[in-house]
C-alpha cells in the first residue's frame, strides 16, 4: 500500500487534534482569516481605481459577478472535495496518500478551469445582455470577463495549493502567499489600469491582466515551495505520474454536492442581477461597491471557515470525534462574534464607507440603505458559513447542497421577484427579502447541524 512506503515523512508533522480546542482554530484558521481579510481588502481598492474611471466599469464589474461566481462555484467540485481527502489523509498520518492527493488536486483544477475557461469565454457577450448590462457596459464587461477566463487556471490552481497547505498543517505559508498574491495585485492595478511608468493605459482591461499575472505568481511559488520540500508534506514531480483516477473521481464526488449547492445560488444570483439592473446604473453601482464591503467579513468567516474544515478533517481522521463537535461549536461562537462585530461596524460607518467612492448623493443614499440592511443579517449568515465548512472537512456536503438550493431557489428568488415584478417596490424591500432569506435558511441549516449525523461520516 502507497501509505506503507517510508520514503516520505512529513517534516514538521504538527498534531492540532490535541491541546486548546480554541488554540488550535485560530492557528489552522487566522493565517487564512489574514489572508482573504487582505484580499477582500484587495478588492475593494480594485472597485476604487474602477470608480475613478465613471460609475459603468463598476456597473460592469457588478453585472458580471453573478456569472463569475457562478463559474468559480465549479472550482468547489475539486476544492471541497480535496479538503475532506488531503486532511483526512494527513489526520491519519498517510503522508504519500497526501502527496498523492495533492497531485491529484491540481491536475483536476487545471483540466476543470481550462474546460470551464473555454465556456465562459464564450458566453461572455450573450451573459451581459442577458443580465441586464446596456451599451458600453456590455463592451467592458465581456473585457474583463475574457481576460479572467484566459488565465483561470492559475486562478483555480492558486486555491488548491492554499487548500493543500492548510490541509498538511502549514497556514501561514498559505497566508503568506495569499498575501504576496494581494499585494502583487495592489501594486500591478493603478498601473495597468491608468498607465502609469511602462505600462500602457488599459482602463478594466488592466485590472483583469494584473489579477492573471498575479495569480500566476502565486501558483508558481507555492508549487515551488512542495517542490522543494519546505512544506510539511513534500511533493515529487514523479508523483504526478501516479496519480489515480479512482481517487480523483472520489474528490469528485465528495465536491459535487457543494459545487452544485454553490453553483444553484449563483445561478440564483445571476437570475437577481437583471431584477435589481431595473433599478438603473446607479442602483447597480451602489449595490456593487456594497457587496464588496460586506464581503470583508466574509472573506475573514472563509478563511476561519477553510481553516477550520482542515482541523475537523484533522480530528476525524484520528479518529476523535467528539473533539471534531466541541470544535465546530466553539468555531461557530466565534464565527457569529465576528460576524456581529463587522455588522456593527458596517452600520454604523455605512456612510464613511460609500463617500469614499462615489460622489453622486443618490448613490451614497443606496449604498448607505443597503449596508445597513445587510448588517443586521451578517451573524447569520457566519452560522450558515461556518457548518457549511464544517460538512465540507468530513466530507458529507449533500446537506449544504440542498440548504443551499432551498436559500436560493424557495426563499429568495420568490420574494425578490414579488417585491420587483408584483408588488412594484423600491430597492430596499429586495435587500430586505434578501436578509429574511438568509435568517431563515441559517436558522434551518444550525437545526439539523445540531443532529450529529457528520460525525458518522467516513471518506
Amino acid at each position: 500500500m502507497a501509505n506503507n512506503n517510508p520514503s516520505i515523512k512529513a517534516l514538521n508533522a504538527k498534531d492540532h487534534t490535541t491541546g486548546s480546542i480554541i488554540r488550535s482554530i485560530f492557528a489552522m484558521g487566522l493565517p487564512s482569516m489574514i489572508g482573504f481579510g487582505l484580499g477582500n481588502i484587495y478588492d475593494l481598492i480594485d472597485m476604487y481605481w474602477m470608480s475613478r474611471l465613471g460609475p459603468e466599469p463598476v456597473a460592469a464589474i457588478t453585472i458580471l459577478s453573478p456569472f463569475l461566481w457562478v463559474i468559480h462555484s465549479a472550482n468547489h467540485i475539486v476544492g471541497v472535495g480535496s479538503v475532506a481527502i488531503i486532511s483526512r489523509r494527513y489526520g491519519e498520518k498517510k503522508y504519500e496518500e497526501t502527496e498523492l492527493a495533492i497531485c491529484e488536486t491540481l491536475v483536476l483544477k487545471w483540466l476543470a478551469a481550462i474546460s470551464i475557461g473555454f465556456i465562459g469565454y464564450l458566453l461572455a457577450p450573450y451573459i451581459m445582455t442577458l443580465l441586464g448590462a446596456k451599451g458600453e457596459v456590455i463592451d467592458m464587461g465581456i473585457t474583463y470577463g475574457r481576460i479572467i477566463f484566459i488565465g483561470l487556471g492559475f486562478n483555480f490552481a492558486t486555491y488548491s495549493i492554499f487548500t493543500a497547505m492548510r490541509g498538511v498543517a502549514n497556514p501561514n505559508i498559505a497566508m503568506t502567499i495569499m498575501l504576496s498574491l494581494s499585494g502583487l495585485n495592489m501594486i500591478l492595478d493603478p498601473f495597468m489600469i491608468f498607465g502609469w511608468w511602462i505600462f500602457p493605459e488599459m482602463g478594466l482591461a488592466g485590472a483583469a491582466w494584473a489579477s492573471n499575472i498575479s495569480y500566476a505568481v502565486a501558483f508558481t511559488s507555492g508549487l515551488v515551495i512542495f517542490l522543494t520540500g519546505n512544506a510539511n508534506v513534500p511533493v515529487r514531480p514523479g508523483t504526478f505520474f501516479k496519480i489515480r483516477w479512482a481517487t480523483m473521481m472520489k474528490i469528485i464526488k465528495i465536491g459535487a454536492p457543494s459545487a452544485l449547492g454553490q453553483i444553484s445560488f449563483s445561478l440564483a444570483r445571476t437570475i437577481i442581477m437583471p431584477m435589481i439592473a431595473l433599478f438603473g446604473t446607479g442602483v447597480v453601482a451602489a449595490y456593487g461597491v456594497t457587496t464588496r464591503i460586506s464581503s470583508l467579513g466574509i472573506m475573514l468567516l472563509v478563511g476561519i471557515g477553510l481553516g477550520l474544515s482542515a482541523l475537523i478533517g484533522h480530528n476525524m481522521g484520528a479518529n476523535k470525534k467528539e473533539r471534531a463537535r466541541h470544535t465546530a461549536n466553539q468555531a461557530l461562537l466565534l464565527s457569529v462574534g465576528i460576524m456581529i462585530a463587522i455588522g456593527i461596524i458596517t452600520f454604523i460607518f455605512a456612510e464613511f464607507f460609500m463617500r469614499l467612492f462615489f460622489d453622486d448623493p443618490e448613490i451614497i443614499g443606496y449604498g448607505v440603505v443597503l449596508m445597513r440592511i445587510l448588517a443586521l443579517g451578517m451573524p447569520f449568515l457566519g452560522i450558515h458559513l461556518t457548518i457549511e465548512n464544517v460538512y465540507g472537512g468530513v466530507g458529507q456536503n449533500i446537506p449544504p447542497m440542498i440548504m443551499n438550493m432551498i436559500h436560493a431557489w424557495v426563499l429568495e428568488i420568490p420574494a425578490v421577484y414579488a417585491c420587483v415584478n408584483i408588488f412594484k417596490l423600491g430597492p430596499e424591500a429586495v435587500w430586505w427579502s434578501i436578509v429574511a432569506a438568509s435568517v431563515v435558511a441559517a436558522t434551518a441549516f444550525y437545526i439539523y447541524f445540531r443532529r450529529g449525523d457528520w460525525l458518522k461520516v467516513k471518506v
